[in-house]
């Protein structure tokens, strides 16, 4: 039992953060855009998407595909390579990392909760697709 092959790793990692990074703005822009807007101005608050915004964005995608593809090449060992392994722990990875914002954002009611479970719908497709895209770069 060999270690992580590290090159294949961070370039898993970032194929899935460039599949969430698509992803996240095509929905951020096209989708939402409109009703988070309009909440924001509700609240009389605005969402400055700066340059600083969209480096931030691509840093945090970048962290979560490494995360992602990290937990794929761990599980891999445990329960075999391939799109299921890829899918079970995307799912563990939404569960884990996405669900607490959504349930946070519920709780601080910031935005209607129609909105965050059409997130979390999004969230969840993401991260399955972005799974399995990293693990298909992925080999020991």
């Amino acid at each position: 039992m060999g270690g992580i092959n590290v090159p294949r790793w961070i370039g898993g990692g970032v194929v899935a953060a460039l599949v969430i990074y698509v992803i996240e703005g095509f929905m951020a822009f096209k989708v939402w855009g409109a009703p988070v807007t309009a909440r924001l101005n509700e609240l009389g608050l605005a969402a400055d998407m700066g340059s600083g915004a969209y480096l931030a964005y691509a840093v945090l995608c970048l962290l979560v595909g490494l995360v992602l593809i990290f937990f794929y090449a761990a599980a891999r060992t445990r329960l075999g390579p391939g799109v299921r392994t890829a899918v079970i722990v995307s799912i563990a990875m939404f569960l884990g990392g996405y669900v607490p914002g959504l349930i946070d954002q519920h709780v601080i009611g910031l935005y209607p909760d129609d909105l965050l479970v059409k997130w979390g719908l999004q969230g969840l497709i993401e991260t399955v697709i972005a799974g399995v895209a990293g693990a298909w770069v992925y080999k020991e």
